[in-house]
């Protein structure tokens, strides 16, 4: 995000294509069939129309899996070899507050370096999403940054698309709130891009409770 004060960098479009490919809904991660816990917010009526589904990502990222996959992201992307990578996964693994949530980032992250391995071939073993995706962009040479802001875009857009299906809402509503929450996207990847783990945390409580809730739910059209 060009900040006031500060140059903006140049950003090759090669890397925006390949970021775009990678954080498609098209990329093979399975992401469609999971709602971080979003399926139980709507059951209990927590999240029933545009705005309040807008307020519960916004918190989602900016206090809870969001603000941390950034962290995690950047910390691994400025890794310099495997074992603090694979320290830095057994730290996102331990961090993931259910047991649904811990499924949701292990598989999509192995999905993720299984494709990005066989069409790249960078040594990329199974890591959880936000690890396979920073050691990705950092054996590609892509920039930072812009790899966090996309991550989180999509992370977001895929709540919101869940949101859309079971509110429901119409895709209209949806994209409305996909636009407002990209200012939050590109403010959290300039403000997580030291990696910093020390200011790792998640106060999305609510977030955890439903993904808690969501184990037990009676009817499910998610996996989380």
């Amino acid at each position: 995000m060009a900040m006031a004060g500060r140059m903006a960098m140049p950003i090759d479009s090669a890397d925006i294509l390949t970021l775009a490919q990678w954080l498609s809904p098209a990329y093979p991660v399975g992401a469609f069939s999971y709602s971080h816990g979003l399926e139980a917010a709507i059951e209990d009526e927590t999240v029933a129309d545009p705005e309040s589904l807008f307020i519960w990502v916004a918190e989602v990222l900016q206090h809870g899996s969001g603000q941390a996959d950034a962290l995690l992201l950047a910390a691994t992307f400025r890794c310099e070899n495997s074992d603090e990578v694979t320290e830095i996964d057994a730290i996102c693994s331990a961090f993931a507050p259910a047991r649904e949530r811990l499924l949701e980032t292990s598989l999509q992250g192995a999905a993720f370096a299984q494709t990005t391995a066989a069409i790249w071939g960078f040594d990329l073993p199974a890591l959880c999403h936000p690890v396979a995706v920073g050691r990705a962009a950092r054996l590609a040479g892509l920039p930072l940054e812009l790899t966090a802001a996309m991550y989180l875009q999509a992370f977001s857009s895929n709540i919101v698309s869940a949101g859309i299906r079971l509110v429901p809402l119409g895709q209209t509503d949806g994209q409305r709130q996909i636009r407002r929450l990209a200012p939050l996207c590109e403010e959290i990847a300039d403000a997580t891009q030291h990696g910093d783990l020390g200011q790792l945390s998640s106060t999305a409580f609510l977030a955890d409770i439903a993904a808690m809730r969501h184990e037990t739910q009676h009817t499910r059209i998610f996996r989380t």
